[in-house]
């Protein structure tokens, strides 16, 4: 899709140059624009919504630049790509920087909340947390941003804390790390994944790739 405009969002977090380099590599012709001004993100054609670090900080970050409300509009209206943290942002909550008073809330685009690795548990399974590196993801269900992708391909991982879904439906794919989450999720115009594509060497760029083309429909 020739000329496309890509917004990523910069909220203040994570490192936004990598993502807009991988998309600009998927696809040579597209406008992407790292941008935290709400119309430029309304105006764009889709939008990625990147992150690394605290869930808690992201909401302060979104709620102190006015951006809640317009990511959750592009999330309802156009192609979406949500990265990382950029995932979790989209359930309804935390256990990442819970407080007395409960979970974190976050957006509530999806039903599910984001939930710790049990650490304790996974020690005792030789596994470290946070889950950092390579690991396969299964595909559940068939989309447009799987074309060329096969199931249990590698995608690069750096997390501590995963998505437990209420509706299996939005689950597109899952990973296994001492047990099994929803690695990757697809509901209506919205895609988003645990893992970094940006990272992910071929097959990551394939994602992004076949991100740029998609029209926001499902299978």
């Amino acid at each position: 899709m020739s000329g496309t405009k890509v917004a990523v969002i910069d909220y203040g977090m994570g490192n936004l140059h990598s993502v807009a380099k991988a998309l600009e590599h998927a696809d040579s012709a597209a406008q992407v624009t790292v941008t935290h001004e709400a119309q430029q993100i309304r105006q764009a054609d889709r939008v990625v919504f990147p992150g690394v670090g605290a869930l808690a900080d992201c909401m302060v970050h979104l709620r102190e630049r006015d951006l809640t409300e317009t990511v959750l509009e592009a999330s309802r209206n156009k192609p979406f790509l949500g990265i990382c943290l950029g995932m979790q942002a989209l359930l309804d909550s935390s256990e990442e920087g819970q407080t007395e008073q409960g979970p974190i809330a976050a957006l509530g685009r999806l039903t599910g909340q984001v939930l710790a690795f049990p650490e304790d548990e996974m020690r005792n399974k030789g596994l470290k947390v946070p889950h950092m590196g390579w690991n396969r993801v299964y595909i559940r269900a068939a989309h447009p941003l799987w074309q060329g992708i096969a199931s249990g391909c590698r995608f690069y991982f750096v997390h501590s804390y995963y998505a437990k879904m209420e509706n299996e439906s939005d689950v597109s794919a899952t990973t296994d790390y001492g047990l099994e989450f929803a690695s990757v999720l697809a509901h209506e115009n919205l895609f988003a994944v645990q893992f970094h594509p940006e990272k992910s060497h071929r097959d990551g760029l394939r994602l992004l790739a076949n991100f740029m083309k998609w029209n926001g429909e499902g299978a």
